[in-house]
């Protein structure tokens, strides 16, 4: 229990340095602007839309149904808002728990001694875990791992208690249960009844390959075949599920999320995917480079045989069917277990004792890990489980590498990304156990006590270094400048542009104008760069260059809407309202299929058709205005604020002379935002045309109250007088007016504003 408990600190105080940091990166849209966290959205919408917020059956859905980390979140903002502490608090309370759990099953494999506790730590400070534990969109992944481990530790007591206890099927329920529960977290976690049926059949009943086929077709082992069956069983049902309740349908992708994916060369696609296994690797081998991003051209394609990165690839494989060979060949009869030299399985070690392969066939159907009689003479800690060799472990370690590591490998589908590091933060455990392993393979296999103490130390150091790397990049993960610019080195494209987006934030506009075009140097055709860099331009009032990157945008991507409706704006005010109208008419009508971001289409489409009407608007057109809004409405998205459509709805039946109409949509605007100022004006003039003056009067005094300096209230409030002295009347309210606001600057402005009206 003490290697569980002292691994866990390490993991928790390791990530200590996150609890004071932002939202970063895809937190943004995962958490700030997903409206399945608010409370007025019904819970139950989780559990049909995507991990973004998307129904999971659109066209333009990521797929990624993860709807027990969204939960998470929910839960989250209902305790503690948008303050990223309490986040980031359950990000680094997932890792410790689950760097416990994991050395809990190393502990099963290696024994209670100082290699579990060198497995554990270097889980814990493994530097590849940073994006998944200090990226808050990572918990996906910690906590799809910590119901890995649950589900594989129940099965790991379903073969223990096999034959022996009825118990043994409770345990197998527990593994479904925690298997759906961790695909439920997210989609890699269902590969954890893979690992089992490797663990039963490698480890447990120690089968090598030649040995699986005669066992089946003699029925030796009834009771693994049933429990393989089962897994498989309830595996397929999971898949098929989660298949059909996301649509029967594969995600779409840009062509930038994983250009290989989108290569036209047969060669390139096989060569680029062969090699991006290898890649990973080094980052678990070597985590000195680590990125946000991974995506665009940050690993280049590999388009012909003589790229010399083909080396790495062929090294890589080889190394892996090295590794596989040894790990299911038949042992030697002299082989270590737990660090220490066994013979035929004589030597006990903390406890435990290996069985010899001449053992395991001459019990045939036994379990492994049940009590013994060895070479004839009785074991006297017969009734304690017995540790694997090494051979096992390793064949486990293998399978704990590669088989999660499988849908991102783009061998069934293509995936959305190059590179993810959150996404091995389960084979780190495989890769983990391998090292450890091989450390203890090692250290048994030399003679010298120098060497052994230079194997042991050396293992030490790793694992130091990996704890001062972890943290180290933890402080990227501060804030979202910090982690952009920590990117430029592997995605220069995509850490500039968004490193331009942090920087226009903090009204750094000429350092935000060069990053945008930094970012356009490295990838002259990314849209949303070009409208970026439009944007800031058209806000700092030059509209000629904005429309030029407007319509460059456009034209790499037809599809993006708000490139159209800031371009139709800036048309409108030019004058030039017949190209503006045609802008805006082609924008609402852009299809929202296969888009990344439905809903803020949905916003631009509505913004488009608003700006349509309100050029109807002033053009006199007010029926053709009425249904613009109508369509407006009628396309509205749910984050949508609506209250300026709603005004100007009102607004058209106003001067249409439909009264009670506009009367409804003025007050349909103040519903929807009570501090809306023109819905306040609109209102007011109603009221005061109507002869409800005391009314209008509040409305008014509301709108003065909520911007003493808009100088148009001032002007509504004191012309508005009916019926009586004028003069008695606007002296009556600017006395009211000096008793509201008792603020001498505001005095000035209402003296001149009140010399107008006089």
């Amino acid at each position: 229990m003490i290697a569980e408990l002292v691994s866990s600190a390490l993991g928790l105080a390791l990530y200590l340095n996150t609890l004071s940091a932002d939202f970063c990166y895809d937190d943004s849209r995962a958490i700030k602007t997903n409206q399945d966290l608010l409370p007025e959205t019904p819970w139950t919408h989780i559990f049909y839309n995507d991990f973004w917020g998307t129904l999971l059956t659109h066209s333009g859905s990521h797929k990624s149904y993860r709807p027990l980390c969204t939960l998470s979140f929910r839960l989250n903002h209902a305790i503690g808002g948008l303050n990223p502490w309490s986040y980031h608090l359950v990000n680094v309370l997932l890792h410790a728990a689950v760097t416990g759990l994991f050395t809990s099953f190393s502990k099963i494999l290696l024994g209670d001694g100082y290699w579990t506790f060198m497995a554990g730590l270097m889980f814990a400070s493994h530097p590849i875990h940073t994006e998944a534990v200090a990226g808050i969109v990572g918990r996906a992944d910690v906590g799809a791992s910590l119901f890995f481990l649950l589900s594989l530790l129940c099965y790991i007591k379903h073969c223990s208690t096999r034959g022996y206890s009825a118990r043994t099927w409770g345990w197998f329920l527990g593994t479904g249960l925690c298997a759906g529960c961790s695909m439920l977290w997210k989609e890699q976690g269902v590969t954890v009844l893979a690992v089992s049926a490797v663990y039963d059949v490698f480890v447990f009943h120690r089968l090598k390959i030649r040995q699986i086929l005669p066992t089946i077709y003699k029925r030796k082992n009834l009771s693994l075949f049933l429990s393989i069956s089962l897994l498989t069983f309830w595996g397929s049902s999971l898949l098929g599920a989660r298949l059909y309740w996301m649509g029967n349908k594969p995600p779409s992708f840009s062509n930038s999320d994983n250009p290989a994916a989108d290569s036209d060369s047969l060669l390139t696609r096989t060569l680029t995917f062969f090699y991006l296994p290898t890649k990973n690797l080094w980052l678990l081998l070597c985590p000195d480079t680590l990125s946000f991003d991974w995506s665009m051209d940050a690993v280049p394609l590999l388009k012909t045989v003589c790229d010399w990165r083909n080396l790495h690839t062929v090294a890589f494989y080889t190394g892996l069917l090295l590794l596989a060979c040894y790990g299911l060949k038949s042992p030697n009869a002299d082989r270590e277990c737990n660090g220490k030299t066994v013979t035929n399985g004589k030597q006990n070690a903390n406890g435990h004792s290996c069985l010899s392969d001449v053992e395991y066939q001459n019990s045939e159907t036994k379990p492994s890990f049940a009590s013994k009689v060895e070479n004839g003479i009785q074991n006297d800690v017969s009734q304690r489980t017995q540790l694997p060799s090494t051979e096992n472990i390793v064949v486990l370690s293998l399978s704990l590498l590669i088989i999660p590591f499988v849908p991102a490998t783009n061998l069934f589908f293509y995936v959305g990304f190059v590179i993810a590091e959150r996404v091995l933060y389960i084979p780190s455990m495989g890769f983990c156990l391998l090292i450890t392993v091989g450390a203890r393979a090692l250290y048994v296999k030399v003679q010298k006590r120098f060497l052994k103490s230079l194997i042991f130390y050396a293992t030490a150091t790793l694992i130091v270094f990996y704890g001062l790397k972890t943290v180290i990049r933890n402080g990227d993960w501060q804030n979202e400048e910090m982690l952009y610019r920590s990117g430029i080195k592997v995605n220069p494209a995509k850490a500039w542009g968004n490193l331009g987006n942090v920087l226009k934030s903090q009204s750094k506009i000429s350092e935000a104008e060069s990053a945008y075009r930094n970012a356009l140097y490295y990838r002259s055709n990314m849209a949303d760069m070009l409208y970026n860099l439009g944007l800031l331009l058209q806000e700092n009032s030059r509209f000629a260059e904005a429309l030029h990157y407007y319509k460059l945008a456009i034209g790499s991507r037809p599809t993006l809407a708000s490139a159209y409706l800031n371009t139709g704006i800036i048309l409108m005010n030019q004058g030039k309202t017949e190209e503006a109208r045609r802008t805006f008419l082609k924008c609402s009508e852009i299809p929202d299929e296969n888009l990344k971001d439905p809903h803020a289409h949905k916003s631009s489409v509505t913004s488009c058709l608003y700006n349509l009407g309100k050029l109807y608007h002033e053009q006199g057109h007010y029926e053709e205005a009425l249904s613009v809004y109508k369509e407006a409405i009628q396309k509205m998205p749910r984050q949508f604020a609506p209250q300026s459509l709603y005004n100007m709805m009102g607004e058209a039946y106003m001067r249409l002379s439909k009264l009670p109409e506009a009367e409804h949509w003025y007050m349909e605007s103040l519903r929807s935002k009570t501090d809306h100022i023109p819905a306040h004006l609109t209102y007011g003039k109603l009221l005061a045309l109507t002869g409800r003056k005391s009314e209008a009067e509040k409305l008014f005094l509301k709108a003065i109250e909520l911007d003493p300096t808009k100088g148009n209230c001032y002007m509504h409030y004191v012309s508005s007088c009916k019926n009586e002295s004028v003069t008695d009347c606007k002296c009556r309210r600017i006395q009211k007016m000096m008793e509201i606001l008792n603020q001498p600057q505001i005095h000035v402005l209402i003296y001149v504003i009140v010399c107008l009206c006089l």
